[in-house]
């Protein structure tokens, strides 16, 4: 079954509630004080259900709004998730100040479709009916509501109340489907307690699709809570789909933990904000909006003061449209595409309204022409949004998880966008440039040129080293760009040292007989190694080199460490295994005295000695004694 949500839209008493009482059945008003005092102050709600063609039936659920100016804010927040409007206009009274500026917030949040309805109709006689219809096509020309029907109604006889549910049946059949398979996202509207359930939330469902039992995210607490009950419509079900109005029953939270203004979402997938990159439109009759004016903003059903920013202008002229950041006093949970509405700070009245860009903007306002550049490409549609962050993310590469709450889109969505351009490559969950991985592999062959020619002693750089030299670069990508280097010969791979083909070790000729005499030094003393500083005092190179030199001994392990303070030669221990091996065929058992007497070492040796063959598993240590394994 399709469902559309309808909204009211117009001037105090001009009939909205009755109309929408007329049309369902059902009052709207359900506050103590509305009934009271004939107003409407908040929002009200009701739906029907009309047949439509091939036995299908249309839901329709509408939200009633107050047309008193001091609840313009409780209007806007009922009016963000409709998808088209009703613009309500008294006959005997035809167009009002709150006519005129409901029109406008219908306009800036981009509602495409509606009906005019021209209630009272039984105040007024045909040809006063006919100059106020042509008053109201004079007003509307040029917008959304140009082409709509004009339905004259009378709430109270009855009269045109048919043809106005033909005519909603005509418009909203061009509504399109809301995707059911987006992210879940359910704008708050209203929290109240119902006796034998709990809490219960209501608001019309923009997105996604929510299940009993489902685990949601309250944002922007962040704060998981679980559905125990569903309402679509009044009537309970298993399932809410977008585009209905929802009501969800919620364990595990109180009213106290939710208000108005809070969304829940899907688990851990999308992030709110206080700071939003947004294109803003101010209308003709508002005054121009200065750099760091502060506003009132709206979005679905969350509001708060905020701070405007201006890209490319300091002063952003009546019926102007330009770029912006606002930054607001509160997080909320908005995605790109999102509109919202904007109210002068002092006297609270609609300026103008906007579109989000981009929901992750950078800390440090960015005022460069490269930067409005990018969020120009932000306003396009398709991939061509999905590239721009990629393509500005460089060689740091764009996450699945940064691209879905970035964009609003699912997991899928992005793998299958990104797989159509092929420019990008994807590495596991990343996204990035294919061109910026080609920056990266140029990046690493300039490093490690400038290593090999600063340490012409060093083999090759360490792997995380090299890493260091590339900054703002995803791990992902550097093991790709590194390996595929490898695979093409453009770099080699020892362990965990990276060097350039035919690069590494370079000596001097006072640094190769250096190195000679070290190895010559250690290994004609055999286990009775001389201290190393003096060995480096007979040397002719400085000590920096000379300690470069022992360091290429140690890592080709012609040289062994065996404490901190005693080097021997290979050949050396070599011997000493092959000594120790032999002794086991005397006795297993080994002590220091008879280690002494075997090797002629002194006990500065002799120590350090037992306790490298007990690390490398030759001796293990029982008491005093040595066992020979």
């Amino acid at each position: 079954m399709k469902s559309v949500i309808v909204g009211t839209a117009g001037h105090i008493d001009h009939g909205k509630t009755a109309l929408v009482k007329a049309l369902t059945g059902i009052d709207a008003d359900r506050l103590e004080e509305e009934k009271r005092r004939g107003i409407t102050i908040d929002l009200g709600f009701a739906h029907l259900e009309l047949p439509i063609a091939g036995g299908e039936r249309l839901r329709i659920g509408f939200v009633d709004v107050p047309g008193h100016e001091r609840f313009v804010r409780n209007m806007l927040a009922g009016v963000g998730g409709i998808d088209l409007v009703l613009l309500v206009i008294a006959a005997d009274e035809s167009i009002k100040p709150q006519t005129r500026e409901h029109f406008d917030i219908c306009r800036m949040l981009s509602v495409r479709r509606g009906i005019t309805v021209l209630t009272k109709s039984d105040l007024v006689d045909a040809d006063t009916l006919e100059v106020v219809r042509l008053e109201i096509e004079d007003f509307l020309r040029g917008s959304f509501l140009e082409k709509c029907p004009i339905v004259p109604v009378s709430s109270l006889t009855g009269a045109g109340i048919e043809e106005l549910k033909h005519a909603l049946l005509e418009v909203a059949g061009e509504v399109p489907k809301r995707d059911s398979s987006a992210i879940a996202r359910l704008p708050i509207d209203r929290v109240f307690t119902m006796k034998g359930f709990g809490t219960v939330v209501t608001g019309t469902l923009i997105s996604g699709s929510v299940r009993k039992e489902d685990e949601l995210e309250l944002s922007p607490q962040g704060e998981r809570v679980r559905v125990r009950g569903v309402q679509v419509h009044g009537e309970a079900a298993n399932q809410a789909m977008a585009g209905q109005r929802t009501a969800l029953n919620l364990a595990s939270a109180t009213t106290e933990q939710l208000k108005r203004g809070m969304t829940l979402t899907a688990l851990e997938t999308l992030h709110p904000s206080s700071r939003f990159d947004v294109e803003l439109s101010l209308l003709t009759a508002a005054k121009p909006l200065k750099e760091r004016a502060q506003v009132h903003l709206h979005a679905y059903t969350f509001e708060t003061v905020g701070t405007v920013s201006l890209y490319e202008t300091k002063e952003l002229r009546p019926g102007e449209s330009g770029l912006a950041q606002l930054r607001l006093a509160e997080p909320t949970l908005l995605l790109p595409g999102d509109r919202f509405i904007i109210r002068q700070f002092s006297p609270v009245i609609t300026i103008g309204g906007g579109v989000v860009l981009e929901n992750a903007p950078p800390r440090k306002l960015q005022k460069k022409p490269e930067y409005a550049d990018f969020l120009r490409h932000l306003t396009g549609t398709g991939t061509g949004p999905l590239h721009a962050r990629i393509r500005a993310a460089g060689t740091r590469g764009l996450s699945m998880s940064e691209a879905v709450s970035r964009t609003g889109e699912t997991k899928e969505q992005v793998a299958k966008m990104a797989a159509s351009l092929p420019e990008v490559s994807r590495i596991g969950d990343l996204l990035i440039l294919k061109v910026a991985l080609q920056a990266m592999e140029q990046s690493l062959a300039s490093a490690l040129d400038a290593f090999h020619k600063q340490n012409p002693l060093v083999e090759g750089m360490s792997r995380e080293e090299l890493r260091g030299c590339l900054p703002e670069v995803a791990q992902e990508a550097f093991t790709q760009v590194l390996e595929t280097a490898a695979r093409n010969g453009r770099v080699q791979i020892a362990g965990e040292l990276v060097r350039l083909p035919g690069r590494g070790v370079q000596m001097k000729d006072d640094e190769s007989e250096s190195k000679k005499i070290i190895e010559t030094a250690f290994a004609s003393a055999g286990l009775k190694v001389p201290a190393m500083k003096d060995v480096l005092a007979g040397l002719k190179v400085d000590r920096t080199r000379a300690q470069k030199i022992v360091t290429l001994l140690l890592r080709d392990k012609v040289l062994i460490k065996v404490s901190d303070e005693l080097l021997f030669h290979r050949d050396a221990l070599s011997s000493l295994r092959q000594r120790m091996a032999q002794e086991k065929t005397t006795s297993a058992k080994m002590d220091v005295a008879r280690f002494k007497d075997l090797t002629g070492v002194t006990r500065k040796y002799a120590i350090p000695l037992l306790e490298y063959l007990d690390r490398e598993h030759v001796t293990r240590r029982v008491g005093d004694e040595r066992i020979i394994l």
